[in-house]
């Protein structure tokens, strides 16, 4: 009797030493979530983030193929054809201030078609392109509602032409260079050669301008050094100017010449870069006409006679 005694408290012992059995825990499937947020959100955020992802996909591909540029061209036409449709389609264009560009050179330059519309026409990038075109100077843009487009500008005039390592270019006054040479209809300019010539060109030639004898026989203008000018005759004959003072040089060739006949004398060169004194340099031919000429004074010179 004792013993069952001792092996049932034994045995009571033993079932309150044992440890609980652990609760099983849902670890929330992936797909609780997933009803949480179909339940929370609605059903048109779906759509939108479909619509997102299929829009995203799509400009992925647009930028990694290197259709940008056709995407945006075909875009701006499909806006165009509508607002030309509902009655904002370009039917009248007046441009005023234009002699060297056409018309149609001005549109092009500024980027109006055809297929433009005057609702979407930035007028502000018009006139940026006209003006990044050297022979613009200024433009003025307007979009007069619903269909008349009014294009203003200002041209540049051509003023010389400059010439460097052997390219002819038509400039302005101001130096910017207009356009390569390839229309005689500016084969009258004044020509200015060398480096740096085309920004020093304006006031050298309304200097020229003043002294008419010199600038009606000049044929160009050479900018030596970048810092003096030489001047090229029309029969050859090269001036070679000073550095400073050339006002006065200038004033002096002139009554030289109408002194003593100075270009249509056997001359190739006159140089005036010193400030005391004039050097001629003959030409081959009166070199040695002159060399004859001291040869015959010195033979005729008679035994006794001072030097």
């Amino acid at each position: 009797m004792l013993l069952r005694e001792h092996i049932g408290a034994w045995l009571a012992h033993r079932r309150r030493r044992r440890p609980a059995k652990r609760p099983v825990i849902d670890r929330d499937p992936p797909n609780r979530y997933i009803l949480m947020i179909e339940r929370y959100l609605p059903r048109r955020v779906g759509v939108a983030a479909t619509l997102a992802i299929l829009f995203g996909s799509a400009g992925f591909g647009i930028v990694r193929g290197g259709h940008v540029e056709e995407f945006t061209t075909a875009l701006s036409d499909t806006r165009n054809a509508l607002a030309n449709a509902a009655g904002f389609r370009i039917t009248t264009v007046g441009i005023n201030g234009r002699k060297q560009l056409s018309q149609d050179e001005v549109l092009a330059i500024g980027g109006v078609t055809g297929r433009s519309s005057l609702l979407f026409l930035d007028a502000e990038t018009v006139r940026d392109r006209l003006k990044a075109n050297p022979w613009i100077a200024d433009a003025t843009i307007l979009k007069l509602y619903p269909g008349r487009l009014q294009i203003d500008i200002v041209e540049r005039t051509a003023y010389a032409l400059w010439q460097e390592n052997g390219r002819l270019s038509v400039i302005a006054a101001d130096g910017a260079v207009l356009e390569p040479y390839v229309s005689r209809r500016f084969l009258n300019l004044p020509l200015v050669v060398g480096k740096g010539a085309a920004p020093r060109a304006r006031d050298f030639l309304a200097l020229l301008d003043r002294y008419p004898q010199v600038r009606q026989v000049t044929k160009a203008a050479i900018f030596v050094g970048e810092r003096r000018w030489n001047l090229r005759l029309k029969d050859g004959l090269d001036i070679r100017l000073p550095e400073n003072d050339v006002g006065n040089a200038l004033a002096a060739l002139s009554k030289l010449d109408k002194d003593e006949k100075l270009f249509s004398r056997d001359i190739v060169a006159v140089d005036m870069r010193l400030p005391d004194r004039l050097v001629v340099q003959l030409s081959e031919e009166a070199g040695k006409a002159r060399d004859e000429l001291f040869k015959d004074k010195k033979s005729k010179k008679k035994p006794g006679d001072s030097a």
